[in-house]
């Protein structure tokens, strides 16, 4: 039995949940072993196709010249003399978005491989604006991990959704373009908060040559740790996305032991690299807020957004419905026979979705 399969066979007492990585890391450590560099070259690739897994993953496997292992649905190993690629997918209901991790032995190799893959997805790969959000969470086992996915920039805001911010794409450019770093997001459960965050975030990606990425996380525990943020600071994000933030923006004053790691990444390099830090919170006054976190100078702004009255509600009714090509009327009476006084924004665009 050779060295590298007498190092995986000793690591099967281990919890195995990701098997490219060990026979990568396997395979590093035998090359450290005998003093010899295996992967010197290290380079990343995602793509977003309007294909099925399976259907890709075959044409990779079977069209490139590699010997491919397919361990499980969502992963497959492409590794070839001097290359080894880690392919990751997510779906999405209409796309699927792939990961390629490649180490190689040489420049020209990981070129090469990224070309081939380039060429075998072209007929199906998605061309308009992605950005890519790299969902954080704890595991059971107090491991911080990541599941990233590819999001088509494709979120349409409209001025009458956000009475309170007026000229929407007013807003979003001044933000990207101002020295500040933090922007929070304050008001009730469907409002728009996540479509606002979404638009910003696709604004980026078509400012960056239509590619974009986030650290986001709505995960109580893994904002409790250091490694996100260090993750953040050292790592190629655009923004970091806190969802559900309530805990994190209570003043210090009422225990809040947390907030003072991103009062120090705001100032730092982050806001020197023109990187940008969004929360949303439910809380419902500005008062709940920590006052050093919406300082001038730090927070660019503090948007409230909140349900609609029904006039407003009648003008984003009547915007939809001419978008679409449906009449408004009867979404108008949908909600006004519900008897509320003002309407989300989720309610609005369910009512004129069904009336479509």
């Amino acid at each position: 039995m050779n060295s590298e399969n007498q190092r995986y066979t000793a690591n099967l007492s281990q919890q195995i949940w990701d098997f490219s990585s060990l026979l990568l890391k396997s395979r590093f450590a035998d090359a450290l072993e005998r003093g010899v560099s295996r992967y010197p070259i290290r380079r990343s690739l995602r793509l977003a196709a309007r294909a099925g897994v399976d259907a890709v993953f075959d044409d990779l496997a079977l069209n490139l010249g590699y010997r491919a292992h397919r361990i499980d649905g969502p992963s497959l190993i492409l590794d070839g003399e001097g290359l080894f690629v880690d392919v990751g997918v997510s779906r999405k209901a209409d796309y699927c978005s792939f990961y390629f991790a490649i180490w190689a032995d040489s420049v020209e190799r990981a070129a090469q491989a990224i070309q081939g893959l380039q060429q075998r997805i072209e007929a199906v790969r998605i061309r308009e604006p992605m950005f890519s959000i790299d969902w954080h969470f704890l595991t059971g086992r107090g491991e911080l991990q990541s599941a990233s996915i590819e999001e088509l920039a494709d979120d349409v805001l409209i001025d009458e959704a956000y009475p309170e911010i007026g000229d929407v794409a007013g807003f979003v450019d001044r933000y990207l373009r101002a020295k500040e770093t933090v922007l929070v997001l304050q008001g009730p459960p469907g409002t728009g908060k996540t479509r606002l965050i979404r638009a910003i975030l696709g604004e980026i990606s078509r400012r960056n040559d239509g590619n974009a990425q986030a650290l986001y996380t709505g995960d109580k525990k893994a904002l409790e740790c250091d490694e996100i943020y260090v993750k953040f600071i050292t790592g190629d994000d655009h923004a970091f996305v806190v969802e559900d933030a309530d805990h994190l923006l209570r003043p210090r004053a009422e225990g809040n032991e947390h907030l003072h790691r991103f009062l120090a990444i705001a100032d730092g390099v982050v806001r020197a690299q023109g990187r940008k830090i969004i929360f949303s919170t439910n809380l419902p006054n500005v008062g709940d807020l920590d006052d050093a976190l919406v300082r001038p100078g730090r927070c660019f702004a503090h948007a409230q957004v909140r349900e609609l009255r029904p006039v407003e509600a009648a003008a984003l009714i009547q915007r939809l419905a001419g978008e679409r090509g449906i009449d408004p009327e009867p979404v108008r009476q949908a909600l006004a026979g519900s008897g509320r006084k003002s309407y989300s924004l989720a309610a609005i665009y369910q009512a004129v979705g069904h009336a479509g």
